[in-house]
C-alpha cells in the first residue's frame, strides 16, 4: 500500500499526456481555446455528478469551503493559460515546463501544510527543473544563456511557466481540501465548480464560433480528450490522498516526457533529441523522488 501512489500517478500522467495531445489536435483545427476548455469540462460533468451521487458524503472539516474558494480563481487562470500554451506553441516546448511545479512546491507545502522534503527528493526536484534548460540545447551555439533566452521567446513556454507557478498553489490547496473531505468527493466536485466558473467566460470568448457550423463539431472533437481528462482528474486526486504533494506532482510530470513523444509522433515537432535529453534529466529526477519518497 505504501507505494500504491506510484502506479496510480503513472496512469494519471499517461491520461494527462494523451488528453493534452488530443486537445492540441482540436486546437490545431482552429477551435477557440476558451470554448475547447469549456467543452472538455462540460463532457466531464455528467460522470462526475454520478460519482458524487454514488459515494457517501464525507464530513467536511472546518476550512474546506474557504480553501476551495481560494483555489478556484487560481485554477481558472491556470486552465486558461494552459490551453493558450497548447494552442500557441509545440507540445515539446510547453508541457515540459510543468516540471517546474515541484520546485515551487518545495516552499509552498511547507508554509501551508508543514510538509517536509527529503534531501533525496529535493535533489530530484532540482534535477527535473534543470532538464528545462536542455529543452533548447540547439540554441546553445549562440551562448550559454541562449537556451534560457529561447524560453522567453516562446509564448507558450511563458504561459506554461505561469501555469506551473499557479499549480504549485492549487495542488497544495487541493491537498488541504482533500484532507478536509475525501479524494473522490473532491475529484467530483472541484471540476464541476471550475466548469461553472469558466462558463460565462468561455461562452463570451467563443460566441462567434458557436454561431458557425464548425461550432457543432467541437463537441465531437473534444469527447476523447475529455474522457482522458476525466481519468486524469480522478486518478490525480486519489494519488494526492496517498502521498506527499511534491512527490505526486513530480511523478505526474512524467507526462511531459510522454508529451514530447506525442509531439514528435503526431505533430512532427523539431528538436526531438534535445527535448528527450531534457526529458531524460527529468525522469532521473523522478527516480530520485520515488526512492526518497518510499
Amino acid at each position: 500500500m505504501q507505494l500504491l501512489w506510484v502506479p496510480v500517478t503513472l496512469c494519471c500522467a499517461f491520461s494527462l499526456a494523451t488528453s493534452d495531445a488530443l486537445t492540441k489536435k482540436v486546437l490545431a483545427a482552429r477551435h477557440n481555446e476558451y470554448l475547447t476548455a469549456w467543452v472538455r469540462l462540460l463532457l466531464m460533468v455528467p460522470p462526475l455528478a454520478i460519482l458524487l451521487l454514488a459515494i457517501p458524503l464525507p464530513t467536511l472539516k472546518e476550512g474546506f469551503l474557504p480553501t476551495v474558494l481560494t483555489a478556484l480563481p487560481l485554477e481558472l487562470l491556470a486552465l486558461i493559460l494552459y490551453f493558450k500554451a497548447l494552442k500557441s506553441s509545440p507540445l515539446g516546448l510547453t508541457v515540459p515546463f510543468l516540471a517546474l511545479t515541484p520546485v515551487f512546491l518545495i516552499i509552498i507545502p511547507y508554509l501551508l501544510l508543514g510538509e517536509q522534503i527529503t534531501l533525496c527528493g529535493g535533489t530530484g526536484i532540482v534535477l527535473i527543473a534543470g532538464g528545462s534548460y536542455a529543452l533548447n540545447l540547439r540554441s546553445r551555439s549562440s551562448g550559454v544563456l541562449a537556451p534560457l533566452r529561447s524560453i522567453f521567446r516562446e509564448r507558450g513556454s511563458l504561459y506554461m511557466i505561469g501555469v506551473a507557478v499557479l499549480y504549485a498553489f492549487t495542488s497544495t490547496l487541493a491537498k488541504k481540501a482533500i484532507n478536509g473531505s475525501s479524494p473522490l468527493f473532491f475529484a467530483g466536485l472541484y471540476p464541476i465548480l471550475l466548469f461553472v466558473c469558466l462558463t460565462p467566460i468561455a461562452l463570451w470568448k467563443g460566441r462567434h464560433e458557436l454561431r458557425l457550423p464548425v461550432g457543432k463539431g467541437i463537441f465531437r472533437a473534444t469527447l476523447l480528450p475529455a474522457l482522458f481528462s476525466l481519468g486524469e482528474t480522478i486518478l490525480g486526486f486519489v494519488a494526492l490522498g496517498l502521498t506527499n504533494v511534491a512527490y505526486m506532482i513530480a511523478v505526474k510530470r512524467l507526462s511531459l516526457l510522454m508529451g514530447i513523444i506525442y509531439g514528435h509522433l503526431l505533430f512532427r515537432e523539431k528538436g526531438f533529441r534535445e527535448r528527450l535529453v531534457g526529458g531524460g534529466l527529468m525522469v532521473a529526477g523522478v527516480a530520485l523522488i520515488v526512492v526518497g519518497g518510499s
